[in-house]
Order: structure tokens, then C-alpha cells, then sequence
């Protein structure tokens, strides 16, 4: 949101156009290669490009996925990096196999980070037990490979911040995907020098999460879309894509009274400080 009107033909135009252009956008949470994109992927990769959107982090969900997604990554290198890990709702009768899976995938190349993976109790909890111990399993797999972790946690936030306390207590990093807490689950989080996700809810009419986030420092936030999920408005009921994440540093720029530009600026430093991977 740069100030001013970006009026054709002046050379305030011109100088605000550039500026613009020169930004980075960091999407650190898409699913691009599921299956709701493999007809259109390049075209979708075109879009995020066009919108400023150069790096792409890819969480895993479980072993149907990692072909594709490695795929993915392989085919735009150095604009797309994938994680390694199994997510909560595949930990069923079979998840030790798909830790096991995982970890061997983690022996043989490397990945940006372990996730994503944590507590989710919103479907269903005949797996809570099983999904605690896949959890602790995969932190302690990222204290041994120093590497962050990206967190799932839904109808469990608070389990999931006492879970990852003594971790954290260990040095693990990592990011709380897809944020959308009070103000005290906020500072839990943040005190244990973990970052916030945020993605489109952030733009939802009736979303309390712009008066959360303005008590925090930019420092602490990453952006992300969960695409294809969670679409921000004015794309909301439609397929997400990694280049709608511009909207929501519109809003983040607009919570925080700066300019777009210096949204995309912060939170891509954060990403690359998070992701140990050099992204400007």
C-alpha cells in the first residue's frame, strides 16, 4: 500500500511502480503441488511471479503427497523449498510407517524444515494420544537435524504451545502456521521466539486477528496462504493461490500503518531468518 495515487504517465508513477516492482513477497506455507493445481501450475507460478511473489515454502502432509511436491520443488529451483513431515490429521493406524517414511526421506536430501506437523482435534481425537508422540517425534528430529518446524495446530492451541515449551526451552524455532489466537496464545508464542503465520483470515470482515497482531512487532510475522485453503477476501470462496498473499500484505500494511513494501521487506527477512536460506 504505497502512499498516494499511482496516477498514469506522472514520474511519481513511474518512481512508486518501480518501487513496487522491487519488493519481495515470501509465501512460507502453500500447497501448490496438490491436486487442485496440477492442471494449471505454470500459470500459477506466473501469477505469483507477477505479484512479486518469489519464494514458495511447501509443507508435506504425509507419503501421497512427497512425489509432487518434490517434483514441485525440483522443477523451480530456487523458488520453491520443501519441507519434510507427517501432518496430524494423516497420524492414524499406520503412522508409525509414515514417520518412518519421513525420516528416511530426512536421511537422504535435504529439506528446509520438518513439518508440517502438530496437534489437530478438530476432526476428529481417537489419535490425540498417537498424535502428541508423532509431534515430540518430529521436534526431536529437527533439534538433531537443526532445522525450524512449521505447526499445525487446530482446536488445541494452548496443547500445542505446552507441548512445543520445553522444545523451544532446547533451541528448536519455528512458525505457528496459520495464526488465528487471543493476544496471550500470541505472546506465548512469540516469547518462545517463534513466529505467527498469518494468511487470509487476516482479511476476513469479522476477524479479530488485525487487534492481535497490532500489539506485536512485525518482526515476529511471516506470510502465507495455505493455498489452496483459506483464500483472502476479495478471492474468498475460490481457489487460493500463492499470488493472493499480496492481500494479505495489504492488510498487514494497513494493521501495522506502512507501506506494502516494507511488509514484504520484514517478513521476507524473517522467512530467510527462519528457513536458514538466503531469500534477498
Amino acid at each position: 500500500m504505497y502512499p498516494g495515487n499511482l496516477a498514469n504517465g506522472t514520474s511519481e508513477c513511474k518512481e512508486k511502480a518501480l518501487y513496487l516492482c522491487s519488493m519481495i513477497l515470501t509465501d512460507t506455507h502453500t500447497h501448490l503441488y496438490s491436486e487442485q493445481f496440477k492442471d494449471d501450475i505454470d500459470l500459477v507460478m506466473q501469477h505469483a511471479m507477477e505479484q512479486n511473489v518469489k519464494y514458495m515454502f511447501l509443507p508435506a502432509i504425509d507419503s501421497s503427497t512427497h512425489d509432487a511436491m518434490l517434483a514441485l520443488q525440483d522443477r523451480y529451483t530456487g523458488n520453491c523449498y520443501a519441507m519434510m513431515g507427517v501432518h496430524p490429521c494423516s497420524v492414524n493406524e499406520n503412522y508409525k510407517e509414515e514417520l518412518t517414511i519421513a525420516k528416511n526421506w530426512l536421511d537422504k536430501r535435504p529439506f528446509v524444515a520438518v513439518g508440517e506437523i502438530g496437534i489437530d482435534l478438530y476432526w476428529d481425537t481417537t489419535y490425540e494420544k498417537q498424535q502428541i508422540e508423532a509431534f515430540e517425534t518430529q521436534m526431536e528430529w529437527a533439534l538433531e537435524r537443526h532445522l525450524p518446524i512449521s505447526i499445525h495446530t487446530r482446536n488445541a492451541t494452548a496443547l500445542t504451545i505446552d507441548i512445543v515449551r520445553p522444545f523451544a526451552e532446547k533451541g528448536l524455532k519455528g512458525v505457528f502456521h496459520c495464526f488465528g489466537g487471543s493476544v496471550e496464545e500470541a505472546t506465548a508464542i512469540v516469547d518462545m521466539d517463534f513466529y505467527l503465520g498469518i494468511g487470509g483470515v487476516v482479511t476476513y470482515k469479522k476477524a479479530a486477528l488485525p487487534e492481535v497482531l497490532s500489539r506485536f512487532s512485525l518482526n515476529n510475522i511471516v506470510l502465507e496462504t495455505d493455498a489452496p485453503y483459506l483464500s483472502p477476501v476479495p478471492y474468498r470462496g475460490k481457489r487460493n493461490e500463492s499470488a493472493y498473499i499480496s492481500q494479505v500484505a495489504l492488510k498487514l500494511a494497513e494493521t501495522f500503518n506502512i507501506t506494502i513494501a516494507e511488509v514484504a521487506e520484514t517478513t521476507t527477512k524473517n522467512a530467510s531468518v527462519l528457513f536458514k536460506t538466503l531469500l534477498l
